[in-house]
């Protein structure tokens, strides 16, 4: 360390995540300790639109060793001649590395591997998300040491917040010419007002504290850990199958993760018979693709991919899974940590629903269900509102929890109603796709299984990808297409699938299928808008 200049280092943390008192803390530390130290802070815009970055500067030797001499501070941090970042998510980390903040010679980079999302990742139909894998590749690359852990994660088992794992994570580093003991005697002397409160906080602190320290502070450990991170998500060959053994043995390895998964969602939605189904239907497609592919070249991944995207669309979201969902004492118990009640404090629990016509036809039997939609779309056409009933529902009473418990038990009618029907017979439609598309060739039949993630969301999002998915099989996957292989089809299919995925409004969907020869969405007439009518004055 040069003891002339100062130890620079750059602090990142999201609004609420308590970086103003991290940086307090660490300058009452420097100054108790006999050394000069300074801070200051940009603020956020908002509390994902980015990081507040908190910068602090600590000259390396003590004010008694300097004569009188007092040091010359920055006021804001200079690319290229950072010590240490520290952020508290990995986006955030690597946003500052791409600003040059970070170079692999000279930088300390300490980051949680735990992800807030962007607005811009939430607002994407598809998987918007960045790719965590090349974040940390990002990271790994523009430090000279780097240590990665879900500091999100700590903090909640310690009952604390995140700027207190972020100080552990500091002092385990060594960055700071100061022992454990000074940094944990300023977190146990602040707030001394009120005493018995500050000391249940102050050691729920002190506890993420410790263990930020011992992650960062043990090389083996910390170098463990960073692996694991790093490492792939894919089921290892060797590790035990989490299906039962007749599954097991009737479907390949590679498939295993993926349908132990969508086998007990099922088991959880319905019951063993409509597991079963899902089961019958990938052994349609695992002989399908068996055929066309006999050496498992490309490792099972259409039966893979089906056996994600089918258990998503068979397990679909309806009133009666809302209230099972909301009922569940697992709920219960996460809401009470989050709250951070304890077992004498009151929690009142208020769930609110609307359910209209639509919701209710979709437990009917199909005549029943028309007439109802019938009468509701007549209401509209007056001038009405649609019909739905808005309930507050309290979880928290007995008859708050009564009613969610008896709108969970109407799971025996699900398979009777008009809306299961009609899920059952569009997923059948899709099945068939894939397994004539596998037929004609391998990849046409994956990227038609891979047009499963269109399905999402509920109402008129669902609604509308279920739509995109019947016109792109029946434009693109079906009818043929003037000079179009199989291998061109199956272009098609994914540039429109992609295309689906960027827009909601379908604007780049129509473009994608008018390019590949395929007509455009048709044109729906908008739902009729209405108001309340205003009392006219006499």
């Amino acid at each position: 360390m040069n003891r002339t200049s100062p130890i620079t280092l750059l602090i990142c943390a999201l609004g609420g995540e308590g970086g103003g008192v991290l940086t307090e803390w660490l300058v009452d530390v420097a100054r108790h300790a006999g050394y000069a130290a300074q801070s200051t802070s940009i603020p956020g815009v908002a509390q994902r639109t980015g990081a507040t970055t908190y910068y602090l500067e600590v000259f390396p030797t003590p004010l008694a060793q300097l004569g009188g001499r007092r040091p010359v501070f920055s006021l804001s941090p200079v690319p290229g001649t950072l010590d240490a970042i520290v952020s508290s998510e990995l986006l955030e980390t690597a946003r500052q590395i791409g600003n040059g903040m970070a170079v692999p010679q000279r930088t300390l980079v300490i980051t949680s591997s735990a992800r807030t999302l962007t607005t811009a990742e939430r607002m994407q139909p598809g998987d918007g998300r960045a790719d965590a894998q090349r974040l940390l590749d990002t990271v790994k690359c523009f430090s000279r040491e780097h240590h990665v852990f879900d500091m999100a994660a700590v903090a909640r088992e310690c009952g604390t917040v995140v700027s207190a794992v972020m100080l552990g994570a500091i002092a385990g580093s060594g960055l700071l010419p100061f022992p454990r003991e000074a940094y944990e005697a300023v977190v146990r002397g602040r707030d001394t007002e009120a005493p018995e409160k500050v000391d249940k906080m102050a050691a729920a602190s002190l506890r993420g504290f410790a263990r930020a320290f011992d992650a960062v502070s043990t090389p083996r450990a910390q170098a463990a850990l960073v692996t694991s991170l790093l490492a792939t998500q894919e089921p290892d060959g060797s590790a035990p199958s989490p299906l039962p053994d007749d599954l097991a043995s009737a479907f390949p390895q590679p498939v295993h993760a993926m349908l132990a998964l969508g086998h007990a969602r099922l088991l959880d939605y319905q019951d063993a018979g409509y597991a079963a189904l899902y089961i019958e239907r990938l052994q349609r497609v695992l002989a399908t693709e068996r055929a066309a592919d006999p050496a498992g070249a490309n490792a099972f991944a259409i039966t893979r991919e089906m056996a994600r995207w089918l258990a998503l669309w068979m397990a679909f979201d309806d009133i009666v899974r809302v209230a099972e969902l909301k009922s569940r004492a697992s709920r219960i118990r996460r809401v009470h940590a989050e709250v951070k009640a304890g077992p004498d404090d009151i929690v009142r629990m208020y769930d609110h629903f609307k359910p209209g016509a639509a919701e209710l036809a979709a437990l009917l039997p199909l005549a029943l269900a028309h007439r109802l939609i019938a009468w509701d779309r007549g209401r509209q056409a007056k001038g009405k509102a649609p019909w739905a009933v808005p309930l507050k529902i309290g979880a928290h009473s007995i008859l708050g929890m009564a009613s969610l418990r008896f709108l969970a038990s109407l799971r025996g009618l699900r398979e009777r109603g008009s809306r299961f029907a009609d899920e059952q017979a569009l997923i059948d439609r899709w099945l068939a796709a894939v397994v004539a598309g596998t037929r004609n060739n391998w990849r046409l039949g994956h990227e038609i299984a891979l047009c499963g993630r269109l399905i999402k969301g509920y109402g008129s999002t669902n609604e509308r990808g279920k739509a995109n998915l019947l016109h792109v099989i029946n434009h693109l996957a079906s009818e043929p297409l003037p000079h179009c292989t199989s291998t061109k089809r199956a272009d098609a299919i994914a540039a429109a699938r992609t295309a689906a995925l960027a827009d909601d409004a379908g604007i780049a969907l129509d473009a994608a299928l008018v390019r590949h020869g395929a007509p455009p969405r048709p044109v729906v007439a908008q739902p009729i808008r209405w108001m309340k009518r205003q009392a006219q004055p006499r």
